[in-house]
C-alpha cells in the first residue's frame, strides 16, 4: 500500500469510527500542492451534505499561528514591537511582583505563568476586551514566568490586544493586510466564493462551512454553530480573537503553508514578513526547560501529534476542533489536516491519535 493510500485509510476510519464526520486535507511541497481531498459529510446525519475541498472549517487554535503569530512578525519587522518588551509595558493592569519580568516573548512561547484558562469558579465568563483584559491581567500566576511552558489561551488573548494597538486596526483587518500581499497562489480563491483563510466566512460559503457544537457551557448549547466560532471567549471578544476566531479551506491553508516552507528553506523571494530570518526567529525551539514551544510555534518531538517520521526541524499547531498544520522544511512537505471533531465526535486523545496515523502513514511521501 502507497503512502497516499494509508492516510487515506487513517482520514477513512476516522470517519466511520465517529471521531469527525467531515474532512479536508492538503499535503504539498514549497512547490505545489501534492494531494488534496474531501471526505464525509458535514455532519452525521445522513442527510447531511457531501464535504468539499472548499468547505471551511472553525481554525480554532491554528488562529494562534497563522493570524497572531504572522501578525506579531510583521510588528516585530516593522519595530512596533520588541520580543524583550515587558508585558508590563504594554498592559497597564499587568503589575505585581510575580509578573513584572514577564515579556512578549513569554507570552508568544505559553511562558508567562499564566493559566490555560480563566480558573475562578465563581468568575462569569467576561464580555469584551475590557473585562477580558483586566481579568487576565488580575489573575494570580501558577508559576514563575520562564520556569516552565503551559500552553494558555490568555496568552494569546493578550497577544491579540497587543497586536491590534500596536498596529492600529482590529485583528482581522491586520490580517488581511498580510494576505493580500500574497501571490495569487498564496492566497488561493478556490472554485467558489469564499474560499479562503478569514475570521468572517463570506455570506456566499457558510451553508457549505462544517458545523461545531457548543461546549456544555456555552449558552449556545443545543444547537449547531454553522460559521460560528465555536471558542467562547472568541464569541465574546467579538469572533476575531488572537487565539481562536479563524476559518479556512485546506486548500487555502496549505497555500499559506507553502509561503512558510519556502522561507524555512530559504527562499528570500517571500512577501513580508515571511523571510528566512523572521521564520527562522519565529519557529526555533525555546529555551525554556522541557519545552518544545517556538514563537507561537510547536515543534517536533516523538510524543507530538505530528507522529514519528518528520525531522527535527519540523513545527506546527493543532485546534481543539480537529485541525492541525505542520510543516518540515528538511523533507520539504506540509500536511494540512482539517476536521469538525467538535461536532459531536471523539475525544481529543481520538484525535491525537489519528494524527499521529496520518502524519506517519505519509512518512515516506
Amino acid at each position: 500500500m502507497n503512502a497516499v493510500d494509508a492516510a487515506r485509510q487513517v482520514v477513512e476510519r476516522g470517519i466511520t469510527g465517529r471521531i469527525f464526520p467531515a474532512a479536508t486535507l492538503d499535503v504539498g511541497a514549497s512547490s505545489e500542492s501534492l494531494w488534496h481531498g474531501a471526505f464525509g459529510t458535514l455532519t452525521f446525519d445522513r442527510a447531511s451534505a457531501p464535504t468539499i475541498l472548499d468547505t471551511p472549517f472553525d481554525l480554532a487554535s491554528l488562529t494562534k499561528v497563522i493570524a497572531t503569530t504572522t501578525i506579531l512578525m510583521e510588528l516585530v519587522r516593522t519595530g512596533r514591537v520588541r520580543l524583550d518588551e515587558r508585558v508590563s509595558a504594554c498592559f497597564e493592569e499587568w503589575r505585581g511582583a510575580d509578573r513584572e519580568i514577564a515579556t512578549v516573548r513569554d507570552l508568544l512561547e505559553h511562558a508567562s505563568g499564566m493559566a490555560a484558562r480563566l480558573v475562578d469558579p465563581l468568575l462569569q465568563c467576561p464580555q469584551g476586551r475590557r473585562e477580558f483584559e483586566h481579568e487576565i491581567c488580575r489573575m494570580r500566576l501558577e508559576y514563575a514566568p520562564r520556569a516552565r511552558s503551559v500552553y494558555s489561551d490568555l496568552d494569546f488573548v493578550l497577544l491579540g490586544f497587543l497586536a491590534a494597538d500596536r498596529g492600529g486596526a482590529p485583528l482581522a483587518e491586520l490580517f488581511d493586510r498580510i494576505m493580500v500581499r500574497q501571490k495569487p497562489d498564496t492566497r488561493y480563491e478556490g472554485t467558489e466564493e469564499g474560499a479562503k483563510v478569514t475570521f468572517d466566512v463570506p455570506v456566499a460559503a457558510r451553508r457549505r462551512t462544517a458545523p461545531t457544537l457548543p461546549l456544555a457551557d456555552d449558552p449556545r448549547r443545543g444547537r449547531l454553530l454553522v460559521a460560528e466560532v465555536q471558542d467562547n471567549y472568541a464569541v465574546r471578544l467579538g469572533g476575531a480573537a488572537g487565539h481562536a476566531g479563524l476559518f479556512g479551506t485546506a486548500p487555502a491553508v496549505g497555500a499559506f503553508a507553502r509561503v512558510l516552507l519556502r522561507a524555512a528553506r530559504g527562499d528570500p523571494d517571500g512577501p513580508p514578513p515571511f523571510s528566512p530570518e523572521m521564520v527562522a526567529r519565529f519557529v526555533t525551539r525555546s529555551g525554556v526547560p522541557s519545552s518544545s514551544r517556538a514563537l507561537g510555534w510547536d515543534t517536533m518531538l516523538p510524543t507530538s501529534s505530528c507522529g514519528t517520521r518528520m525531522s527535527g526541524a519540523a513545527f506546527g499547531h493543532v485546534g481543539f476542533t480537529g485541525t492541525s498544520l505542520w510543516i518540515d522544511p528538511q523533507r520539504d512537505r506540509y500536511f494540512v489536516l482539517l476536521t469538525n471533531r467538535a461536532c459531536g465526535g471523539g475525544s481529543l486523545d481520538d484525535m491525537r491519535s489519528l494524527r499521529r496515523a496520518f502524519h506517519d502513514a505519509l512518512g515516506g511521501f
